[in-house]
């Protein structure tokens, strides 16, 4: 058995190579203009179009991990500033816990931003970009037959033009031959040498007829299959530019918060600084006004120390919780909404129903409205990170 395995595939060996001799030497005849070649000029267009569009796909696909490349890059050096962040910010500082939270939230919006384009773009232009090698293959088998089935056509137009000639030859041969061999095997002879040149023919005919099979088979499928590959390579483009476009602005547009949110940070923390720095004359001012109202109410002298301290240094409001500076302006919105410039004073109030308290806002009423007017007619609601408690 192993004998015959070995001359079978010494077999095939051979087959290959003498079609690839056949293919060559066709080849040459071709260009020396010896032989006619089979040429479909819209086909050639058609893979010219492939070459253009495989060339086009394949630079895109490597641009575009590139860029992922580029995302991880950012991705990573972005880790490194807000760890260094992180590791520098003081317990004690405005912010240090929005500051640990914000560190979470460019971690994880920088990983969905890489993993998003790589699902919708890159996986879908892999798919893409993964049937080319096959389409390449078969446009290759494609001219391989195609030498082929020239070859096999012009052998049997040359074994055509021959036919007569070899007749004639035959016919020359058996007169030759009538005078040297026996009456009786004449015919026979005669007989033989027109069997001969007619199994030629025959089997010429035949594998005309295999090849041509063969390369029109292949011919039709890739003149069907090219067109439609041709026109999706719109709907590859759009699709991969409008995900990536689309991811870009979500993560930009989210970036942008989380940017505005630190700076916002860093300007409280600025101005946190600023109020320790004024804290030491602000404490020697305050020591004299004590100085010259020891002669105040005892109302007004057990008030604690969040209480007011200028206008009359009269009653508190009712619900009197503490007080803040505002560091922001605010500008109100809605009716039950206080109106805020930087450096205005708050006195804080409790709410009548605590249900009614939205997260992160507060209910106070302007100082100087309460000392002018002893009432909390115009006290409203406003963001509580707007203000600094003092």
């Amino acid at each position: 058995m192993a004998e015959i395995g070995k001359g079978g595939t010494a077999g095939k060996l051979a087959i290959s190579v003498q079609k690839r001799l056949t293919r060559a030497q066709e080849k040459v005849m071709q260009k020396l203009g010896k032989a006619d070649e089979t040429r479909d000029t819209a086909f050639e267009e058609m893979v010219a179009n492939f070459n253009k569009q495989m060339t086009e796909g394949s630079k895109l696909q490597k641009d575009l991990k590139a860029y992922l490349m580029a995302v991880k890059t950012m991705h990573d050096a972005s880790r490194r500033l807000q760890d260094c962040l992180a590791d520098m910010y003081e317990p004690d500082w405005f912010g240090k816990e929005e500051m640990d939270a914000m560190k979470e939230d460019t971690d994880t919006l920088w990983l969905d931003y890489h993993q998003n384009i790589t699902d919708k773009s890159l996986t879908s232009l892999d798919s893409y970009l993964a049937q080319f090698p096959d389409i390449k293959a078969r446009i290759a088998k494609r001219d391989r037959k195609m030498v082929d089935f020239d070859s096999a056509r012009h052998h049997f137009s040359s074994l055509q033009k021959g036919k007569k000639k070899d007749e004639a030859k035959i016919a020359k041969q058996a007169a030759l031959l009538e005078m040297a061999a026996p009456s009786w095997a004449q015919g026979l002879i005669s007989a033989h040498q027109v069997a001969q040149t007619n199994l030629s023919f025959n089997q010429a005919e035949e594998e005309l007829g295999r090849a041509q099979k063969i390369f029109e088979e292949l011919n039709v499928e890739l003149q069907d299959e090219l067109p439609s590959l041709w026109d999706n390579r719109v709907g590859v483009y759009v699709n991969t530019f409008q995900g990536l476009a689309g991811h870009q602005e979500k993560f930009h547009g989210e970036m942008s918060k989380l940017s505005q949110n630190l700076n916002d940070i860093m300007t409280k923390l600025e101005e946190q600084r600023e109020l320790k720095k004024d804290a030491p004359a602000a404490a020697k001012t305050g020591e004299g006004s004590k100085s010259e109202g020891i002669n105040h109410s005892d109302s007004a002298s057990s008030a604690p120390k969040s209480a007011v301290t200028n206008g009359s240094g009269g009653d508190l409001p009712p619900g009197f919780l503490y007080k803040v500076k505002a560091v922001h302006e605010y500008a109100a919105t809605d009716g039950d909404e206080l109106e805020l410039k930087i450096g205005d004073d708050v006195l804080v109030l409790a709410f009548d129903n605590p249900d009614e308290q939205d997260d992160g806002w507060l209910l106070g009423v302007q100082e100087a409205h309460w000392v002018q007017n002893k009432d909390t007619s115009a006290k409203g609601v406003f963001p509580e990170n707007f203000t600094q408690k003092v």
